[in-house]
Parts: structure tokens; C-alpha cells; sequence
């Protein structure tokens, strides 16, 4: 079974009839003791990155989702889910962050309209077990203001474009995210998230 993370933060029904349509078994966590019957864990996200780390740790999830990662268990994190993997968040000061990724989480340059929102190419670094079969520059739906600034090149998966290249899709071992929304870049979102259904079976 794939969980997905419940703090009031997400697209939670979007990325689960997402992951149905594939034919994954999927539910909506909403206590952090149900975790343990997940098999892989996808933290969604919208809005705020202090604001939304606020919310984690009230529902008690901070400790749990980094024991989960520690573990070597599949996490996957979406759009502002992916941000808060990272160390720490610039959104109105410094906040941190979950720091299962080194580095930080930054503003769009002045002069560009934010949010970045709509159909973004991916531009694919290397080959990894998100991105497989899915071609270079394929599209995919982006709505955010900051993004990821790994402190390790090497995490950086896939880059997008928007006045600056910046990382789409991070990953280290069995920590990953996407900065798109792929419950909502069909059909190579759906691809996307087969391959991690795929990866959470397998493991």
C-alpha cells in the first residue's frame, strides 16, 4: 500500500485516484501510526513551506517521516512536498525543513511573474528510476513561487526552465521528489507515478 500524508496541505484525492487508475492500493494517512502499513509514503504539498511544517509537526509527523526515510523506505515528496525534504526554507525568513536533502528552498528572481504556473518542459540529467520511459522534454504542470537549491548537484534528476534552470525532479537513494504536479501532467505523469508504484513494490 502507497500512504499519503494528511496534514491539510495537498492534493491528497487527485494523487490517490491518480495511483488507483494505475491500480496501486492507495490510502489517505491521517495519523502518523498508520504509516507502518505503508509500503511507500508520498508527502504532497501546497502553500507555504513554514506554515507547512508547522502543520507536520502538530500532527506529530516530523519524527515518524524521517525514521520512515531513515529506514530506506520509499518517500516521495510533491510540489511544496518536495521543498520540505530539504534542509531548510527561505518563505518569509529561514524555517527548516524535514533535512532529508541537503540544501535549501528559494524565491524566484525579481522580474519574473510568480507563481510559475502551467506546462514546463523537463529537461533529464541522467537516467533514474522516476523518469524511466519518459522522453526528454516532455511536459508537466507547475504552480509554485520557490524552488530547490540542492547543496549536492548530484540529486538534481531533471531541471525545468523559468528564467532559470531549476530542479524538477530530485532524488537520493531512497529519498526523491518532484516539484510538478504529476497527478495533474497526464500521460507522463501517470508514467511517473507508475514508476513509483513499480519502485514500492519491488522494495
Amino acid at each position: 500500500m502507497i500512504g499519503i500524508i494528511d496534514y491539510g496541505r495537498g492534493n491528497l484525492r487527485s494523487v490517490e485516484k491518480a495511483l488507483a487508475k494505475l491500480g496501486y492500493e492507495a490510502a489517505i494517512l491521517t495519523t502518523p501510526a498508520e504509516m507502518e502499513k505503508a509500503q511507500g509514503i508520498i508527502l504532497p504539498g501546497v502553500g507555504a513551506f513554514a506554515d507547512a511544517m508547522s502543520a507536520l509537526a502538530r500532527g506529530g509527523w516530523l519524527t515518524p517521516l524521517k525514521k520512515y526515510a531513515q529506514e530506506g523506505k520509499p518517500l516521495l515528496g510533491i510540489c511544496l512536498g518536495m521543498q520540505l525534504l530539504f534542509a531548510k526554507g527561505q518563505e518569509h525568513g529561514e524555517h527548516e525543513g524535514l533535512g532529508l536533502l541537503p540544501g535549501e528552498v528559494v524565491k524566484f528572481p525579481l522580474g519574473l511573474k510568480i507563481p510559475h504556473m502551467g506546462w514546463n518542459n523537463l529537461n533529464i540529467r541522467y537516467p533514474n528510476l522516476l523518469c524511466a520511459g519518459i522522453p526528454d522534454q516532455a511536459h508537466f504542470y507547475f504552480v509554485h513561487s520557490y524552488y530547490a537549491r540542492p547543496a549536492a548537484e548530484d540529486c538534481i534528476a531533471a531541471t525545468s526552465d523559468y528564467g532559470l534552470q531549476f530542479p524538477a525532479v530530485v532524488g537520493k537513494d531512497n529519498v526523491w521528489g518532484a516539484q510538478f504536479h504529476p497527478e495533474k501532467s497526464s500521460p507522463w505523469g501517470l508514467v511517473f507515478l507508475d514508476n513509483f508504484g513499480k519502485w514500492v513494490k519491488k522494495s
